[in-house]
């Protein structure tokens, strides 16, 4: 069944009351879609609902719906995992934004490392992070998440830094030493879990030392290395299932 979110929905909707549904999601059930009165669409209100739907009237700048059923979300995993992810070149960050919000993670945070190749201007970022934005929605409804998790602006090393050692297990992947992700994981149960990745390059050794200052542990992933864009759906899958989430 189609999903679609909405974030503002009022906290008070119950069985029988009617949702309208404009813009993008409109026009995408209207002319994509192609859906008409009488078929049925999930809603999520990204606070743990699913409203199950019927489409009363469908045009291309509103959908009228009627609220049929109201149930939890069933799809978010029990922990929540931010991926810090090191700006790679190209647009292999659209293909971890979408694996990523696929594989559970709740935000994104593109980081500019030492050794990023791409450093964009403001003006170019902010188109890039509404563009991994947009893929970010599309891979939530896919999926059927029950949030939509959104990519934040770009931070520095340091102010990304210091957001990951507020997690309850704070973790870097780096390939030459500190154990593995996997032994890092084993006995723990937290609740809130931050990892950071490297772009093409790696981490500079300053970086490393600056993190582990900040108390977060290194980890590996194994004796290969992994490209950018490898390890991220990694590592993420290798939490998901020592959390019990896969």
């Amino acid at each position: 069944m189609p999903r679609f979110f909405m974030e503002d929905m009022p906290n008070d909707i119950n069985c029988g009351d009617t949702l309208t549904l404009t813009g993008g999601d409109a026009a995408h059930i209207t002319r994509v879609l192609r859906m008409k009165a009488g078929e049925n669409v999930t809603v999520c209100d990204c606070r743990g609902f699913d409203y199950n739907c019927e489409i009363l009237d469908a045009r291309a700048e509103a959908v009228s719906l009627r609220v049929n059923e109201r149930q939890p979300t069933a799809t978010e995993p029990n922990v929540r995992i931010t991926l810090f992810q090191g700006l790679p070149k190209g647009d292999k960050m659209e293909l971890i934004v979408q694996k990523s919000v696929e594989l559970g993670v709740v935000r994104i945070v593109p980081v500019i490392t030492a050794r990023s190749v791409s450093k964009p201007d403001e003006k170019s970022m902010a188109k890039k992070i509404e563009r991994w934005n947009r893929i970010a929605a599309e891979a939530a409804g896919q999926s059927e998440r029950g949030i939509l998790p959104p990519v934040l602006p770009a931070m520095n090393f340091e102010e990304a830094a210091a957001m990951l050692s507020q997690a309850d297990t704070s973790i870097m992947l780096y390939e030459r030493n500190g154990g593995t992700l996997g032994e890092h994981l084993t006995g723990k149960k937290p609740d809130d879990i931050g990892i950071m990745i490297g772009p093409e390059g790696g981490f500079d050794e300053t970086e490393v030392e600056y993190a582990r200052s900040r108390g977060i542990s290194t980890a590996g992933m194994g004796p290969r290395i992994l490209r950018t864009e490898t390890a991220p759906i990694c590592a993420l899958s290798v939490i998901m299932y020592a959390t019990g989430n896969i």
